[in-house]
């Protein structure tokens, strides 16, 4: 056992002890008794401290109040010091790291005791400014005995896992799903049936039901006549994030966002806006190797599910690199929505792969307005220029595809887009008939 993690003599009880002695041998020596009694309080303090001389070695783990939390939600980073009855006061301090602010902001807290229970609290409460997965609560943890005469430690604590699940960005849409291909929901479909959305006023016919008989217009006519509607089906939407590429610097949930950022925060949002509605949702990572798919499915456990794989995206990593052999497992009319700032070839051969294979594929630009990269450099600043240039001649491409490109603004940003693919797929539906 390290000698750290072990009492030892505080140097205030050393120089307690080696004060009182020299001062009570001078005293003697030089016949000063009011030395003795500036020894006095030395000597007590010294016999106190050895009186309560600690007999147990603590031991200290670490545990977090809530290991999933949003961006900008806070939980506590609880150290439990075990076989602390000589314990009287603690002290705990935590390493710093990116994203994750502390409160006292320097992460050292301290408390105090005076009855000897066994077990010792510490918490300190720190909230990430970022998603992601994070490893804190690494620190040191020191304790000292009563008259401070013994202390134990400092002795390091390890690092717990923090799951930071996306903070979803502010997004609504009134409007319905082009393709509903499923079975109940909440989208107009194309065929008849038992709904909301009014079609049209017919003849009755049989098999009708009675309370959806029109009588004013029975009475007019002389003949019965019922509404008519169509039935609701819910949608399958994929959402496809390119996570091979940042730009751009991070600054947390209350500050710059980076092209990754935002594309994380969208696909929360629009995950988050059609999985409450009843409609089912995938999710496929462009880039990341390790759980970077998940299937289509419903519900709010399967929010929870697409929430976590989004925070355990690796910003910038890019090996997903076997363009050959990709393979996006999404039934036919469902609805594909890009997440990416084009600036990857990966990206760019997943869309144009998907619309081949007659998909309604939008691409949802996650590139900053306020975004800075070159800074003060002016070469840099050229080179981003070009670069530019070079994204806006294939955002171009994609749009004469028939690829829709909408920026990402928030609530309605998917409305104009849908409304057209709806009407693009009634008018093809049409024309086939």
């Amino acid at each position: 056992m390290p000698r750290d993690a072990t009492w030892h003599a505080t140097p205030v009880l050393v120089r307690a002890g080696l004060g009182s002695a020299a001062l009570s041998v001078i005293a003697v020596v030089l016949a000063r008794p009011d030395l003795l009694v500036l020894a006095a309080p030395l000597l007590v303090h010294a016999v106190g401290a050895a009186v309560r001389r600690p007999g147990r070695t603590p031991s200290a783990t670490v545990r977090l109040g809530n290991p999933y939390v949003r961006e900008g939600d806070g939980t506590l980073v609880r150290v439990t010091v075990d076989g602390a009855e000589d314990v009287e006061h603690a002290v705990l301090a935590l390493v710093p790291h990116r994203h994750v602010v502390c409160r006292p902001a320097s992460g050292v807290v301290g408390a105090s005791w005076w009855d000897r229970a066994p077990h010792r609290v510490l918490e300190l409460p720190v909230a990430s400014l970022r998603w992601g997965r994070r490893r804190i609560g690494d620190g040191l943890v020191a304790g000292t005995s009563g008259w401070a005469g013994y202390a134990w430690g400092p002795v390091p604590v390890f690092p717990q896992d923090l799951t930071v699940l996306p903070q979803p960005g502010v997004f609504d849409s009134r409007t319905a799903s082009p393709h509903p291909i499923g079975l109940v929901g909440q989208h107009p479909a194309r065929r008849r049936g038992d709904g909301s959305e009014f079609e049209s006023i017919r003849p009755f016919q049989p098999g009708d039901r009675l309370r959806r008989v029109q009588w004013r217009v029975s009475l007019r006519t002389g003949n019965l006549h019922v509404t008519s509607t169509v039935a609701e089906e819910d949608a399958s939407v994929l959402l496809l994030v390119d996570s091979g590429v940042e730009v751009g610097r991070s600054e947390g949930v209350r500050g710059r966002a980076s092209t990754l950022d935002v594309a994380v925060r969208a696909s929360a949002a629009v995950a988050e806006h059609y999985l409450i509605r009843g409609d089912r949702v995938g999710l496929r990572i462009l880039g990341a190797t390790h759980h970077n798919a998940v299937h289509t499915a419903a519900g709010r456990r399967h929010l929870r599910r697409v929430l976590d794989t989004l925070a355990r995206v690796v910003p910038g990593e890019n090996r997903d690199l076997d363009l050959d052999r990709m393979r996006f497992q999404v039934s036919a009319g469902s609805i594909v929505l890009v997440f990416s700032p084009m600036l990857s070839q990966v990206s760019v051969v997943a869309t144009t792969t998907l619309a081949a294979r007659g998909l309604d594929v939008v691409v949802v630009d996650c590139l900053p307005d306020d975004i800075d990269v070159a800074g003060d450099d002016e070469r840099v600043a050229l080179a981003w220029r070009m670069r530019m240039l070079e994204r806006e001649v294939l955002l171009t491409r994609l749009r004469r595809t028939g690829i829709p490109v909408v920026a990402w603004r928030g609530p309605g940003t998917l409305d104009e887009v849908l409304r057209r693919l709806g009407r693009r797929g009634a008018r093809t539906t049409a024309g086939r008939r």
